[in-house]
């Protein structure tokens, strides 16, 4: 990893930008910020992502090259690919009352780390003889939603994607 790679994860932590209207494009939730148990109103927060369609090409001997397929979300907030089962669908939707965590990632970054999540990914999979090719099939830029609700045993934030919950810290 190269020094300038290393000096983004000293950054200061990121710090939101609360609206009380956003016109953002959103991973479609599967559940709807209406939908949440809540004591009172619920609150929303929305990370940054970028979601790559990479596919990693491997050069074989004597062989067709083998062409290995994933799709790598970059969460542009704490700086971390993660693999994904599929690519989101999105959509343009209005968010009130939302705090917007800002990218602490520009976009040459965030392809680096994408790149780098495919090409670890890949010399774990199988044996190469060269370094595989990267290519990048298609991205988009969205943010995820979380929902903040109080509850009389603690507040919980819900992924708007899974529905899981957790509790929330201070």
């Amino acid at each position: 990893m190269s020094g300038a790679r290393r000096t983004d994860a000293a950054s200061p932590p990121a710090r939101g930008d609360r609206r009380e209207r956003a016109e953002l494009s959103v991973i479609t939730p599967a559940v709807a910020r209406d939908d949440v148990d809540s004591d009172g109103r619920v609150g929303a927060v929305a990370y940054p992502y970028r979601v790559y369609d990479a596919v990693a090409t491997v050069g074989r001997p004597l062989l067709s090259d083998r062409e290995l397929e994933y799709v790598v979300t970059v969460d542009r907030s704490r700086r971390l690919a993660v693999r994904a089962d599929t690519f989101p669908e999105t959509t343009d939707r209005t968010v009130k009352d939302v705090l917007v965590i800002p990218s602490e990632l520009s976009d040459e970054q965030t392809g680096e780390k994408a790149d780098d999540a495919v090409f670890n990914w890949t010399l774990r999979k199988v044996a190469v003889s060269s370094a595989p090719d990267v290519r990048f099939e298609r991205s988009v830029d969205a943010y995820k939603l979380f929902w903040i609700a109080s509850r009389p045993d603690g507040d919980v934030i819900v992924d708007s994607v899974r529905g899981t919950e957790s509790p929330l810290e201070d």
